[in-house]
């Protein structure tokens, strides 16, 4: 390191390096470990190119299948039927095993409809708290028991709906959408939540013509 120009000066001290390979016990010359280390180096990039392609495909699944689903909320008509038909859509179309929603404030004709049953202030106070959606394990929220099989979730998702844009945290929340797994790993608190965000507008923007 003190005289850099050594092995410009003495190339055959160089070429006589020998070091342990990494691939066994026997030793190769410095040459041939960096080109190993090139090649492991250029290994590692072309798996970050394949799976920066297969993410980038799976994106594209799934904003065609978002589109579709805003596509048939826009052109829903039956009120009445539109919190069932997110249900179905989301676990359908988005492979979710679970899903539910509780609805407060909504008109005297829709008061009828399971999504409107009674919650809990605590539920609502927890719902409007949310800045975003929360992920994690399931740990006895009351959310859980809006679902066909509460004993079955190990994991889930609570989306507000609020009316709005998704930046106006300031907002009351008029309901929550429960979405929820038996795997423990399928909604877990260090996933993204800007796709589970957009859900939430999407439903909260249909769901706020029952109100």
């Amino acid at each position: 390191l003190s005289t850099p120009g050594f092995f410009e000066r003495h190339a055959e001290v160089l070429a006589s390096v020998q070091i342990t390979s990494p691939h066994g016990a026997r030793a190769v010359s410095l040459q041939e470990r960096q080109a190993e280390m090139l090649r492991e180096k250029i290994k590692g990039l072309e798996q970050r190119i394949i799976e920066m392609v297969r993410n980038g495909n799976d994106n594209v699944l799934l904003s065609d299948k978002i589109l579709r689903w805003a596509r048939s909320l826009l052109t829903a008509t039956d009120l009445h039927a539109l919190p069932a038909a997110i249900e179905h859509d989301i676990q359908t179309q988005f492979s979710v095993p679970q899903v539910g929603m509780r609805l407060w404030g909504v008109a005297p004709e829709f008061s009828g409809l399971t999504v409107a049953t009674e919650v809990s202030d605590d539920a609502r106070v927890f719902a409007s708290s949310l800045m975003e959606p929360f992920c994690g394990l399931n740990t006895g929220f009351e959310a859980v028991s809006w679902l066909q099989d509460p004993a079955t979730v190990s994991s889930l998702a609570l989306i507000p709906l609020r009316g709005g844009s998704a930046a106006d945290g300031m907002q009351p929340a008029f309901g929550m959408l429960v979405l929820a797994s038996p795997d423990a790993h399928r909604f877990h608190s260090g996933m993204g939540t800007d796709f589970l965000a957009r859900l939430g507008e999407l439903a909260s923007a249909a769901l706020s013509r029952l109100k």
